[in-house]
């Protein structure tokens, strides 16, 4: 879940992989060829009861969630200052930006003259927790044998069973089978045959005919050759015999069934940027690259306390609140990193033609924004 908060200045926020089970060796239990018999026909397991998409509550901790990290040392506060770009590094940043733009004359990005370069410290808050949820249903594959473990014992519960954590904040997905929960069931799709009725000929073997249109004819009166007249072939999806391999269970006409753990780990970003209510776009940040001059990780981040903006410290404060109250009683949160970054942006005045004007030079790669550039051609003028 990503989010973004824009604060005031003036104010003080992959597809699932197959079963990893060494007891099952047939298909992938996420297949979607295979489908489990409806719930109702399907036995209860102990903790299992309630299957289904809502994730299930970590058991680490109690109603409360995990415990709230003790707060740092307060560490001594320093300031962070943007000095302002020359005027040579302006000027080729925005020489650059006119060259990008088709119709824009680049007479007044070589001719313009410097009033003012005024730094604006700009700082961008990111807050990423790492988690980890669980879902269970019933799923199936087509039965080839496979052992059977039913009738083995107890079933775990859904957070006892360990699962390796991928890489640290970044989205993935894995599913595992929940061991002693398999039980081999007859085939709900073709009532245990191994065969379903063919989509195409319905059941019949034959199929009107594409020559003829199903009337027998030709356009000039002739008998159709391809049906002999009749206007009915043979079908060629299951090649007249009325009936194809059941796609759910391969033709075996079995289904093992078992509880299919669903594990979904995920980067939930807080960001906030502080808007200096300068004209610029704060949006255009996004993308863009600074400098990281604090950062802090861990099991649980206590919220930043001692930068020298009192904004960042308000933004620490609600992103880690509200990550906590969002995901501690329905995730398990494996990881936390908090940074902040000092985003350098230079409001560049100067004249050309006797008129004054403005653009905006922001970031490392020392990009251009302008609302009002002086000298396009119309095309570019007609909104």
């Amino acid at each position: 879940m990503d989010r973004t908060h824009l604060l005031s200045d003036q104010d003080e926020a992959q597809a699932v992989e197959s079963c990893p089970a060494a007891s099952y060796t047939g298909q992938n239990p996420a297949n979607d060829g295979a489908s489990a018999p409806p719930a109702d026909a399907m036995p209860v397991v102990p903790g299992y009861e309630n299957l289904g998409p809502n994730v299930i509550p970590p058991s680490d901790f109690g109603p409360a969630g995990p415990p709230y990290p003790q707060a740092p040392s307060s560490a001594p506060a320093r300031r962070f200052d943007i000095p302002a770009v020359s005027e040579e590094l302006a000027q080729e940043a925005f020489i650059n930006y006119v060259t990008s733009k088709c119709c824009y004359s680049s007479k007044p990005a070589k001719e313009m003259i410097f009033t003012d370069l005024h730094s604006l410290n700009t700082y961008r808050y990111r807050l990423e927790t790492f988690t980890e949820s669980r879902t269970t249903e019933w799923a199936s594959e087509p039965y080839n044998g496979q052992v059977v473990d039913g009738f083995n014992g107890v079933a775990p519960a859904p957070w006892s069973i360990p699962v390796p954590i991928p890489a640290l904040f970044q989205d993935s997905k894995k599913a595992v089978c929940v061991p002693n929960t398999s039980t081999v069931k007859g085939c709900h799709s073709c009532l245990s045959l191994g065969r379903s009725a063919c989509h195409r000929c319905v059941n019949s073997g034959r199929t009107r005919c594409g020559a003829c249109n199903g009337t027998g004819r030709m356009v000039n009166g002739e008998r159709c050759r391809s049906c002999q007249g009749s206007g009915m072939v043979r079908c060629p999806v299951c090649g007249g015999v009325g009936s194809i391999t059941c796609k759910t269970c391969n033709g075996k006409g079995k289904l093992l069934c078992f509880i299919k753990l669903n594990i979904t780990w995920k980067n939930n970003v807080y960001a906030a940027v502080i808007d200096k209510r300068s004209g610029f776009p704060v949006e255009l940040l996004d993308h863009i690259t600074g400098e990281i001059l604090l950062t802090d990780m861990g099991p649980m981040v206590y919220p930043v306390v001692s930068f020298p903006d009192s904004s960042m410290n308000s933004a620490s404060e609600n992103g880690v609140r509200e990550h906590q109250a969002q995901f501690s009683t329905t995730c398990r949160i494996l990881q936390q990193k908090q940074t902040i970054e000092l985003i350098p942006i230079t409001r560049v005045h100067y004249t050309w033609n006797e008129k004054t004007h403005i653009y905006f030079v922001y970031g490392a790669e020392h990009k251009v924004y302008t609302k009002d550039y002086p000298a396009k051609c119309c095309c570019c003028s007609i909104l």
